[in-house]
């Protein structure tokens, strides 16, 4: 559940896990590991434990595995899948790992083998989405046709339909920077709002969009920068704050795994906005927890986060001047 309440005391921070606290230990003991370059039998148990207590909540444990992957480096994800073959927690961070390591410059890694992965793992767990997920990630970092993720999309959304890390690699795809265009990001949020709840895992994605498009018209320079402002008082972009300011910070509305990262999404895109009041009542809905995007754009994440957090955070809200999410429920 996150933590929606500013602790006393406590200093921004960035945590890859968020407000899971579960899973912070679980990665503590993991880097631990990593910077001995073993792995002990009691954190691989961990490790299986943390990602098994997620059970059917696919996001969540999409969440746990992509933190884990970032923490456990290179070769411990294929030591614990060398002791454990057929474990699908197993298959899944190797695949997590390879998808990691593929991104860097002159990698090694074979995304067919990566596939055959995941076809393994998706057969040792039919109902997961997971494995799907993984796999249409190694296709959108090859920029393979949009007719091979045709099918994998559709057995993603046959099993979670509103999965946040799914909608976001086909953000990530369909977007100008990669293989689609600024039409095809409108007709995949148009899909979305026609059906998805607003509360969930995936409620950030329009957002994730008009925080693209405004960091595109920002790094083109010329008259698209000086105009990248006007994004905001576009009637679709105002309506998405609008809702996302008045419901999301409110106590038990977002309870997906990434909803400390979506909150982050909504105070950036609120600040860009000049809506400086709602801003500070979605940063104190973060408890303080920075996430690395959306605030690297603009230089040192935590140090734009702490900066904006102790500008509009600071105020009482039981004053009644942080905006109208504090003063309205649905």
């Amino acid at each position: 559940m996150p933590v929606f309440r500013r602790r006393k005391g406590s200093l921004p921070r960035l945590v890859p896990e968020l407000d899971d606290r579960t899973l912070g230990q679980v990665r503590r003991r993991v880097e631990t590991c990593w910077s001995r370059g073993s792995l002990d039998t009691a954190v691989m148990a961990s490790m299986a434990d943390v990602i098994d207590e997620a059970g059917q909540d696919w996001d969540r444990k999409a969440h746990r595995l992509a933190v884990l992957a970032r923490s456990a480096g290179r070769s411990l994800p294929g030591i614990w899948r060398q002791h454990n073959p057929q474990n699908q927690n197993a298959l899944l961070l190797h695949a997590w790992s390879d998808l990691l390591q593929a991104r860097q410059q002159d990698s090694a890694v074979d995304l067919n083998d990566t596939r055959d992965t995941c076809r393994l793992a998706a057969d040792l767990l039919p109902a997961d989405p997971t494995p799907w997920i993984l796999h249409l990630a190694t296709l959108r970092l090859e920029r393979r046709p949009s007719t091979e993720l045709s099918a994998i999309w559709r057995e993603i959304k046959a099993r979670d339909p509103w999965n946040r890390e799914a909608h976001l690699q086909a953000l990530g795809y369909l977007s100008p920077d990669e293989c689609g265009s600024s039409a095809l990001v409108l007709d995949l949020l148009d899909g979305v709002r026609a059906g998805m709840p607003p509360h969930a895992p995936a409620a950030g994605l329009e957002l994730t969009a008009l925080i693209g498009s405004h960091q595109r018209a920002a790094a083109g320079g010329g008259l698209a920068a000086l105009g990248a402002g006007e994004i905001w008082r576009r009637p679709d972009a105002a309506r998405a704050l609008d809702d996302a300011a008045h419901y999301w910070p409110g106590p038990g509305f977002l309870t997906h795994a990434a909803a400390l990262a979506d909150l982050n999404l909504l105070a950036y895109a609120l600040i860009k906005a000049g809506r400086t009041a709602e801003a500070g009542t979605a940063l104190r809905a973060t408890g303080g927890v920075a996430t690395p995007w959306p605030w690297s754009m603009d230089g040192d994440a935590l140090e734009r986060y702490s900066h904006f957090h102790g500008r509009y955070a600071a105020v009482d809200p039981d004053s009644g001047s942080t905006g109208r999410a504090t003063s309205r429920r649905r």
